[in-house]
């Protein structure tokens, strides 16, 4: 317990640092939350979720690395769960937005595929996102790239 002195009064702390705004993980929290909300209304009019948006552009994206994308693949490229990943995908089936089939040599691995209006609705997606971001983010101006190098930093750990 820290002990801070208040007009000659010792006042108890729990926590180490003094104010809110220090905590590397609140303000993490605060961000986030708010980046999560904004990206939720920006993609209400498409009827997507934030984790159906993330699953697509990640098969749009995987695709277009010229790679065979798996549920395996896709959550390991996306930090989604497997369980979440299939449920998610399951629901994009359902709206007809993916295809999912059984991998030609793995009997275990499902192959995922957008439809035709998946890859629409993807694309449509992407640019209201990325122009999302671009403003959202424009508050770090030349500082972005360090601040994307340290989130990688903080993902490669774990």
């Amino acid at each position: 317990m820290k002990q801070k002195k208040s007009n000659s009064t010792i006042v108890k702390s729990d926590f180490s640092v003094n104010k809110a705004e220090d905590s590397s993980g609140f303000l993490l929290w605060q961000v986030t939350s708010l980046w999560q909300r904004q990206i939720r209304y920006a993609l209400e009019p498409l009827k997507l979720t934030h984790s159906q948006f993330v699953l697509l552009a990640s098969i749009l994206w995987l695709t277009q690395q010229e790679k065979e994308v798996t549920q395996v693949i896709l959550s390991e490229h996306t930090k989604i769960d497997p369980m979440t990943t299939s449920t998610v995908i399951r629901t994009l089936i359902q709206k007809g937005y993916v295809d999912r089939k059984e991998h030609s040599t793995d009997t275990r691995a499902k192959i995922v595929s957008l439809t035709k209006s998946g890859e629409l609705i993807t694309k449509n997606a992407v640019k209201k996102v990325e122009t999302f971001d671009h403003d959202f983010f424009s508050a770090l101006g030349i500082t972005k790239h360090e601040f994307n190098e340290s989130l990688l930093k903080i993902l490669s750990r774990y």
